[in-house]
């Protein structure tokens, strides 16, 4: 994976870093078309696991990237978290979501991280528009209102030149893209060292299949179940202990043993980290953009670490492929931060919640906590269901007063012209589309709004509860199987809703009036910029 030397072509994309961020950013423009150059400091992938749990909306990125059905057999059901009190009873619980799911997928999911990065990279030399550079630094960056230069520096030492039209940082915690541009953290006040030890146990069947939460103020921790022999616990270290000290190999085994029985397990790996809440406080110059832990860290109480840096992908790549491509002016770049960066705080916000629940340290406070959820719980008051704390978009490239906007459009299986059975997105392109409960609807497009539309490559899609499937005058019709879309659509009282291809809704409309406006407000955002 590796360009031919000699020639400097201008890429669309630079990249720097191809963790799991990089990587699916990567395949999101090479499947848009676009070039991209990708440097990374590593040779291999890293070995162990790092992030355990994904979310339905990262499937469904993984999937649009044609890893769907790699990821069916990778993943395996988060099955709820039961947080334990002080006396090792119920104060809290997270249930796993009903189906049938919204977005298609099992709401969470365990995976992991190194065989999803095999298939990641796996994926990406498929497209000869694409050069990866392993083993590779970026060491300087500039940039002009054209391009970009990345000096790159590999690891015998020579240098070379990147050219972009833009570059994209990737690079996680310790970000030379960010340095590079003096862009600062905001610190969102949360600062903890925790232990985290990866086994594999002999004897799968010994402990239930979900996580649990140990709100113990003697020793926080978390327990969480992997794909078939993976089983994770994550320890709280308590105030004055050393760090470095906490990770020799007798004291991780002295800990493991307060939490569980440890003839079955081997340990695969353990590492000391300080979990952070971090939120950049610019997330653009110019040409230069940064996603995932170089522009945000949460800690992990809410498994959406990742998440955040899948969706900051998914949001950019359609926005950098309309801006190359002419279809919208590049101030739409901005709206990545005013869309991504709300959601992350929020995000946090919640994590640092459930981290104050788990890692409490005094007895009493510990105590109260406990009378005080095991209340709420028993009243029905307790939100149970993990997805509730993910928020909608609130701003940013939606139609601000319009139903639906901003929020997470469904994915009904559906029965498609050829017969077989699939999710609604791998039937669609990654663009905008128009998508309606009965064909009508998409007849009320005046000629000028269906004209921008096709400019625009826009999709136009039936979902109906009955009849055939096809795909005739540019207009693909499909039957889906549990009347998903049917019922949310009824629910929010829609006849048509304009989806993003980051699947977002635009908005929704209930009129011809209402539908031919939200058109003329898409096309008016992508070109004017606001």
């Amino acid at each position: 994976m590796s360009a031919k030397p000699g020639h400097d072509p201008l890429y669309d994309a630079a990249i720097v870093g191809l963790g799991p961020v990089g990587a699916i950013f990567a395949n999101l423009l090479a499947k848009a078309g676009l070039s991209v150059a990708v440097v990374e400091r590593t040779a291999d992938i890293y070995d162990k696991p790092r992030a355990i749990t994904l979310d339905h909306e990262a499937l469904r990125v993984l999937q649009a990237i044609g890893l769907g059905d790699f990821m069916e057999q990778a993943i395996a059901p988060h099955n709820g978290s039961h947080y334990l009190g002080v006396d090792g009873e119920i104060i809290k619980i997270f249930d796993p979501m009903p189906p049938p799911y919204p977005l298609g997928w099992i709401p969470n999911v365990t995976f992991v991280q190194p065989d999803v990065e095999q298939a990641l990279r796996d994926k990406l030399v498929q497209y000869p528009q694409v050069d990866v550079f392993l083993a590779t630094a970026g060491v300087a960056l500039e940039q002009d209102e054209r391009a970009v230069t990345l000096t790159a520096r590999r690891e015998r030492g020579d240098e070379f030149p990147i050219h972009a039209r833009y570059l994209i940082g990737c690079d996680g915690a310790n970000s030379f893209v960010r340095k590079q541009l003096g862009i600062g953290l905001d610190d969102l006040a949360f600062d903890e060292w925790w232990m985290v030890v990866d086994t594999l146990t002999s004897d799968p069947a010994k402990r239930p299949a979900r996580s649990f939460q140990y709100c113990w103020p003697s020793r926080p921790g978390t327990f969480v179940p992997g794909p078939r022999n993976l089983r994770r616990w994550e320890i709280k270290l308590l105030p004055g202990e050393d760090p470095e000290a906490a990770g020799a190999p007798d004291n991780v085994v002295t800990l493991l043993k307060g939490f569980t029985d440890i003839s079955d397990l081997t340990i695969w790996r353990s590492a000391v980290y300080r979990f952070h809440a971090l939120l950049g406080q610019r997330w653009r110059d110019r040409r230069v953009l940064l996603m995932g832990d170089a522009v945000h860290q949460t800690p992990p109480f809410l498994g959406q670490g990742l998440c955040a840096g899948i969706r900051d992908a998914v949001n950019l790549a359609w926005k950098l492929s309309l801006v190359l491509r002419g279809d919208a002016d590049e101030t739409l770049l901005d709206s990545y931060e005013i869309e991504r960066k709300p959601h992350v705080r929020a995000v946090v916000a919640s994590a640092k919640e459930f981290g104050k629940i788990i890692g409490e340290l005094d007895p009493a406070v510990a105590a109260e906590r406990d009378v005080q959820l095991r209340a709420d719980l028993k009243a029905g008051k307790a939100e149970t269901i993990r997805q509730k704390f993910i928020p909608d978009l609130v701003s940013g490239l939606i139609a601000p007063d319009a139903v639906l906007a901003g929020r997470l459009f469904v994915q009904p299986h559906v029965r498609a012209p050829d017969g077989r059975t699939c999710r609604l997105d791998d039937l669609l392109k990654p663009e905008f589309a128009i998508v309606t409960a009965t064909a009508e609807p998409l007849a009320w497009l005046s000629d000028a709004s269906r004209a921008a539309w096709q400019h625009l490559a826009g999709e136009r899609v039936v979902v109906t509860a009955s009849g055939e499937s096809s795909d005739t005058n540019g207009i693909l019709s499909v039957v889906e199987r549990d009347g998903l879309f049917a019922d949310w659509m009824q629910q929010h009282g829609a006849a048509a809703v304009i989806v993003r291809p980051d699947r977002y809704v635009f908005g929704a409309a209930g009129t011809a009036g209402e539908l031919n406006m939200l058109v003329g407000q898409l096309l008016q955002n992508l070109s004017a910029g606001h």
